[in-house]
């Protein structure tokens, strides 16, 4: 071939030299123009005859670039439309700058007083996440990579080759199952659980987004970290040390290889994986994690083969209830309060990763669970102890003890256990009282039995108090005497004292109610008593000092508790005064409460009717506490010998070692403004003595349903001709009823025929006693005149540190 060829043409031929001066030459648009005009020949299309030209391309070729510009084009605008699509797609993707952001389900803890002491860790499923992976074991790092992600160190959050791998295995399924990288589960089981059932491409997408970036915020280690704290592995056990010691009680860290390998399976179905109801597939799962870490190279064949041998051995173990680390009834209620309170939901509480510093003290819960603990150990197991320690000043709750045992009844007997109260309501009449402007000293009637139109009431034991003050009355708990008290001032007046104080529970405005007919909460009682000791200060109970969100921002501060005064200063101290005779005195009935340090104590014990329930409500200047013993199920009556009041003095001992003296907040006394004409305090009361029927002849059970408007006593007497249980007589001495019932004939006295000497006629005749009577014996205990049975109390009468509670009641003493 010459060096330089030619080209034939129609028009003659050019050598190579004149066809590239051709190609050199400028064409101007004009110039171009003209010569495509020129005789039809056109350099860009071709010659006349359409013979090939360097200058020409085939007619073919230009149709060939059409098609080709026009799929660009219909790509350009389809990839447009789909980075539009994907753009609307990710409009609503969550924040993901921080780890915090992936850990969406994070439990809420909460903490004692000091800051330290961890009470509870509320959650939706059962986490404890590792703080590093040093404490996970390398085999379950290994096991996890190896079955769920094998190229997880190399991808940048999304694997192609899975993708592709997992799209050509599922082309009749239509999903793309199986394609997923360690990095797209975790944004799946957090930033985007909402989303984990949503089997479409827009949610793929947005997984794979955030996969991406989190590739590019975190390291490897800390993604693969995340991971192990975050997945689920069945049974409620979310996080590897969750599910470590939930199947095997150990911590993650300590996993051999076949428990690693076996726990490395279970997110793929945590359902149908997990050992404990899935052994068969949890174990075939077992055995392909160990293949898998031996084609990656993790571990060797002989390894796995024994790993393999090795049968399933669990040893199964549950979380506390309900995420209860310490002191479960105290944090229950803490639960409660973040809901009722507070206002907050549930996914608030137990997904957002709050922070609770609370009111309780440690060293003070063990001292009240102790004193607790000692006073059930004197009766039967049917019998529980509920307390609540309160500081006056404000309000915070120092100890709650709630029942035995939360896991076997979770029912906060402290909380929610509201039972009738006893005697220990009569300290709402009292204050009642002192704002009406009647004054302790007044005297009042504390007969036995008194009958206010429909309504009875009668003494412990029928014991008649006779007449005395109001603070003596308090002070031996006289049903009778404080029953006059509220009819004389209204109960409507009680209840509503007893509102402004802290009860609220609901409470029936009747007479009954000062005897502690309506159920109330130790909770409540502590409340109302600390508004007494605080001087007449209202402050709500409370259980939480502060409390933190997620990101550290304060949610809740009560640091500085402010109070309402809802007593004046004379009325809390005048009636700190008279509870204090409850504990000092020597006919009080919670004289049990007494410290050894001598510190102060005011004070009211309660019995229910039919003894279900004791009550002993104590202040001294640094705690209100409230204290319940009963039957739960208030079946059970509790012993006469046993009072609950006992327990308050081995909880404040203990609490006031190494403490400092405090006195009451004093204050002037009121101004007292009402008087009473009678010790009946003015009130119209049927049943004067004098007035009663006769009843002599009448059995004892007979005469008594006729007894109730009166004071009355019983005394008995031997007598020959009366059968026993007979009313012989009926006198009134001081008002009271004095009725004389028969015992019959006296045991001792023999027939005077069986008597020697008795017989003037027969031998052995007593000459100084020739009418055969006996000569009266001032010691014989038989003789009219002598001291009889009935003029002392009743057996087992109330004594000094007992509590004359309601109708029927036994002394409530230790």
């Amino acid at each position: 071939m010459a060096k330089h060829g030619r080209i034939n043409s129609s028009q003659g031929e050019f050598s190579s030299e004149e066809t590239q001066a051709l190609y050199q030459k400028p064409l101007g648009r004009h110039a171009a123009s003209a010569a495509r005009e020129d005789d039809g020949f056109d350099v860009f299309a071709g010659s006349y005859d359409d013979q090939p030209s360097i200058l020409n391309e085939p007619p073919r070729k230009k149709k060939k670039h059409r098609v080709l510009k026009a799929i660009l084009g219909v790509l350009l605008i389809a990839l447009i439309a789909v980075a539009g699509v994907c753009i609307y797609w990710l409009r609503d993707m969550p924040d993901c700058s921080t780890a915090e952001d992936f850990n969406t389900v994070k439990a809420t803890e909460v903490y004692a007083a000091d800051h330290e002491t961890l009470l509870a860790r509320f959650q939706m499923e059962y986490r404890i996440p590792v703080a590093s992976l040093d404490e996970v074991s390398d085999y379950v790092e290994q096991g996890a990579i190896a079955v769920e992600d094998q190229r997880f160190y190399s991808h940048l959050g999304v694997d192609p080759l899975s993708i592709v791998r997992a799209v050509i295995g599922n082309m009749t399924g239509g999903t793309f199952s199986g394609a997923s990288t360690i990095t797209q589960q975790l944004v799946r089981n957090t930033v985007l659980a909402d989303e984990m059932n949503d089997l479409t491409i827009a949610r793929k997408v947005r997984e794979a987004y955030a996969a991406f970036k989190m590739e590019g915020l975190f390291s490897k280690d800390e993604i693969l970290l995340l991971y192990l704290n975050t997945i689920n592995y069945g049974q409620g056990a979310n996080g590897i040390e969750a599910a470590s010691q939930r199947y095997f009680s150990k911590s993650a860290s300590e996993l051999s290889l076949a428990q690693a390998a076996l726990l490395a399976g279970i997110p793929q179905s945590p359902v149908y994986n997990n050992p404990i109801d899935f052994e068969d597939h949890a174990l075939d799962r077992r055995n392909l994690v160990l293949d898998r870490m031996v084609e990656c190279g993790y571990i060797t064949s002989d390894q796995a083969e024994k790993a393999k041998a090795e049968p399933i051995e669990l040893e199964v173990s549950w979380n506390s209830v309900q995420g209860m680390e310490a002191y479960p009834y105290f944090a229950s209620y803490v639960r409660q309060e973040l809901y009722n309170s507070y206002d907050l939901t549930t996914a608030e509480i137990f997904q957002g990763g709050l922070t609770v510093y609370t009111t309780l003290e440690p060293e003070t819960q063990e001292m009240a669970e102790a004193a607790a603990e000692a006073k059930e150990a004197q009766v039967s197991s049917a019998f529980e102890v509920a307390l609540v320690a309160i500081d006056p000043d404000t309000g915070y709750i120092k100890a709650m003890v709630g029942g035995k045992d939360y896991e076997e009844n979770q029912y906060n007997l402290a909380t929610q256990g509201a039972r009738q109260a006893g005697s220990s309501f009569k300290t709402f009449t009292l204050i009642a009282a002192l704002e009406e402007g009647i004054s302790p000293e007044t005297t009042v009637k504390c007969t036995s039995k008194v009958k206010i139109n429909d309504w009875r009431v009668e003494n412990i034991y029928g014991i008649n108090y006779g007449d005395r003050s109001i603070a003596r009355a308090f002070a031996v708990s006289s049903n009778t005497g404080v029953a006059r008290l509220i009819t004389a001032i209204g109960p409507e007046k009680v209840a509503k004292v007893a509102n402004r104080m802290g009860i609220k529970s609901e409470l029936s405005a009747v007479p009954a109610l000062t005897l502690g007919v309506s159920s109330v909460t130790p909770l409540e009682m502590a409340s109302a008593y600390a508004t007494i000791a605080s001087g007449g200060m209202y402050y709500e109970p409370i259980c939480i000092v502060e409390a933190y969100d997620r990101k550290g921002a304060q949610i809740i501060d009560n640091t500085n508790p402010q109070g309402t005064r809802v007593l004046s200063e004379s009325i809390a101290s005048a009636a700190i005064d008279v509870m204090r005779l409850v504990v000092e005195s020597y006919e009080g009935t919670g004289s049990g409460a007494r410290l050894d340090c001598g510190q102060v104590v005011a004070g009211k014990t309660g019995t229910s009717e039919n003894y279900k329930d004791s009550w002993f409500c104590g202040i001294t200047p640094q705690m209100s506490v409230a204290l319940w013993m009963g039957d739960r199920t208030n079946t059970a009556a509790i012993p006469s010998s046993i009072s609950v009041c006992s327990a308050f003095a081995t909880f404040m001992n203990a609490y006031m070692e190494g403490r400092d003296l405090r006195d009451f907040p004093s204050a002037p006394a009121p101004r007292y403004t009402k008087t009473f004409k009678n010790s009946n305090l003015d009130l119209d009361l049927r049943g004067s003595a004098e007035d009663a029927p006769d009843m002599k002849g009448m059995t004892k059970e007979e005469a008594m349903k006729l007894l109730w408007e009166y004071d009355y006593e019983f005394k008995e007497e031997f007598d020959d001709k009366i059968p026993a249980g007979v009313i012989v007589s009926q006198s009134v001495e001081n008002d009271t009823i004095i009725l004389i019932v028969s015992k019959g004939p006296d045991p001792e006295k023999k027939d005077d025929t069986d008597k020697p000497g008795t017989d003037p006629t027969k031998p052995g005749t007593d000459p100084a006693n020739p009418g055969g009577t006996t000569p009266t014996d001032p010691s014989d205990p038989g003789v009219p005149g002598d001291d009889a049975p009935g003029d002392q109390p009743a057996p087992g009468g109330e004594q000094p540190g007992s509590d004359s509670g309601r109708s029927g009641e036994p002394p409530a003493a230790d």
